[in-house]
């Protein structure tokens, strides 16, 4: 039996869960060691009765372990222990850690790094900000933690990847079933900009009881979680319950008071979440580790930065336009109002604007900021 076996080998122990594991491994320091106790030493840890120690003492390593790593093996995923120096340090402080995670992926500095999650079913609004505020917290140096799930956890994989930066997708399923399937290229993408990572065995499906428990993952993992838009029942309000009880950072992005999307966000931010409107209030928050976020050049400095690359040069009247717009929709004769403007040069001005992919057009004359630079 390899070293890996033995790790594979005390999770499947009957009784033996993440929280049991672990303090197993503080009195043991090695699975081996737990195997090769006595079952009088082994009845010394809290939670080991008389059941558990026998189980341990009387386990037989099936054909299934074995299976397992060599199919970790096949799909290309290797297997880090809680005692490996890639496992992500951050882990190590919560309650109940995986003892092993599959990998696919380098994992770099993930301790500084910060989860972005939010509604599957996203608006246009949570769409953009989840990019923006992922792309722009990439450029200051965070690696961005989500679940590869579709809505808002895509868009904020897609806003580092954008930045270059690295980001951290954290599966509900194992690491060779891709879900949702349409994220198969933005997976390979993640795998060449960071890393996809999951606790579940190699072939086992996007189980709906997984997912509370890859949530503790992501926000365990971070030194906070920001939710950019929830509905009132949405999963990613465990997150930042759990994030909460890591004693990590919990941060929530406003929205319209009149969206049903937003009602979890803002019952968030009464309990007490971070309010977030830009990179710059996630930053500050995590002063305390400047010397872990790249903070070297000041947030005025990254911010002109950002906005000198990411906008072309703009007449005066198309800046003035711009800058009216928001990621929620306003009709024209709104903005006619607002800028003085007659509809007739408003058109050709907004007209302008989408072709420089700044302005997005909506039925009934409705415009708003585009997603693709938010």
């Amino acid at each position: 039996m390899d070293n890996i076996a033995a790790w594979l080998a005390l999770k499947n122990v009957s009784g033996v869960g993440n929280h049991l594991y672990k303090r197993l491994l503080d009195q043991f320091q090695t699975p081996e060691k737990v195997f090769d106790a006595k079952k009088s030493e082994l009845m010394t840890v809290a939670g080991v009765s008389d059941r558990i120690a026998g189980a341990i003492k009387g386990f037989r390593f099936p054909d299934y372990i074995k299976k397992e790593i060599e199919l970790a093996k096949k799909q290309q995923c290797r297997i880090i222990t809680c005692s490996d120096p890639e496992y992500p340090p951050l882990l190590h402080h919560i309650p109940d850690p995986p003892p092993y995670i599959y990998v696919k992926g380098r994992l770099n500095d993930t301790d500084k790094s910060v989860a972005i999650v939010g509604s599957r079913n996203a608006s246009s609004y949570g769409l953009s900000m989840a990019k923006r505020l992922s792309r722009d917290l990439s450029l200051r140096g965070l690696r961005i933690v989500s679940g590869m799930a579709r809505g808002v956890d895509t868009a904020a994989h897609i806003g580092a990847i954008s930045a270059k930066g690295e980001t951290i997708a954290v599966l509900g399923s194992g690491l060779g079933v891709i879900y949702p399937p349409e994220n198969r290229r933005l997976h390979d993408e993640i795998i060449e900009n960071g890393a996809v990572i999951s606790e579940f065995p190699v072939m086992e499906g996007p189980n709906a009881y997984n997912f509370p428990a890859r949530n503790r993952i992501i926000s365990g993992m971070t030194l906070g979680t920001l939710v950019v838009e929830a509905t009132q029942r949405s999963g990613s309000l465990i997150t930042a319950r759990l994030a909460g009880e890591q004693d990590r950072e919990v941060f929530a992005v406003p929205g319209s008071i009149n969206s049903p999307k937003s009602i979890g966000t803002h019952n968030l931010l009464k309990q007490g979440a971070k309010l977030v409107a830009c990179a710059e209030d996630v930053i500050e928050e995590f002063y305390q580790f400047q010397n872990k976020v790249n903070t070297e050049e000041t947030l005025s400095e990254k911010k002109s930065e950002t906005v000198t690359r990411l906008l072309p040069d703009l007449t005066g009247d198309e800046s003035a336009i711009y800058k009216v717009l928001e990621p929620y929709p306003i009709h024209i004769d709104a903005l006619s109002v607002q800028t003085g403007m007659n509809v007739g040069n408003l058109s050709i001005i907004l007209l302008n604007l989408e072709l420089k992919g700044l302005v997005s057009q909506s039925p009934g004359k409705y415009f708003t900021i585009s997603e693709e630079i938010n």
